[in-house]
């Protein structure tokens, strides 16, 4: 946890910059969060840090960056260190992106049963400000780089205003209200 009082702090994970969205991955050493973040990246977002992304607080932002002597490289597990730069061209990597959301992967052992209305789970503290967190199974079979994008496009929104599951609930309160006699 960061102390309120910070400027800077180096955090584990990967970040990106998904549709606009800066995107940290957190969770566990092996867990898959470089594969996914190839994914990612793959499909057209763009690495800014891989392992130790650096942030600070700046205005009322906090923004990310990786350090520069390893900016564009990535350690992916069974390929070993790649530069996306070089592999993928300069739109694979970005120097810096506001921080937005944070996604937690976690083992299918550890994903709470409770979690179909509602992926977010709770608020992290980053700098002095608070960010959310949604947790994703690694469960095999699931297709995480969509799952990473409607997250963020999810948060997009809901910055705007807009939250799926209340707009259902006020949809069912409204056709319940006119089929009743």
């Amino acid at each position: 946890m960061s102390s309120p009082c910070a400027k800077a702090l180096t955090l584990h994970g990967v970040f990106l910059r998904v549709f606009e969205q800066g995107v940290l991955l957190t969770g566990a050493s092996g867990i898959g969060k470089s594969e996914l973040a190839l994914e990612l990246v793959s499909r057209g977002h763009a690495l800014i840090a891989d392992d130790t992304p650096e942030f600070t607080a700046e205005a009322d932002q906090v923004i990310g960056r990786c350090p520069e002597l390893l900016q564009g490289f990535i350690e992916v597990r069974g390929l070993g260190i790649l530069h996306l730069g070089r592999l993928m061209g300069e739109n694979a990597i970005a120097k810096q992106q506001r921080l937005d959301l944070l996604i937690e992967l976690i083992s299918p052992a550890a994903a709470k049963v409770d979690n179909r209305l509602s992926a977010k789970q709770e608020d992290r503290e980053i700098l002095g400000r608070p960010f959310p967190v949604w947790q994703l199974s690694m469960a095999s079979g699931r297709n995480l780089a969509v799952m990473v994008e409607m997250a963020a496009r999810s948060h997009a929104l809901a910055q705007s205003g807009y939250d799926a599951a209340s707009d259902l609930q006020n949809r069912l309160r409204q056709q319940l209200s006119t089929d009743t006699p």
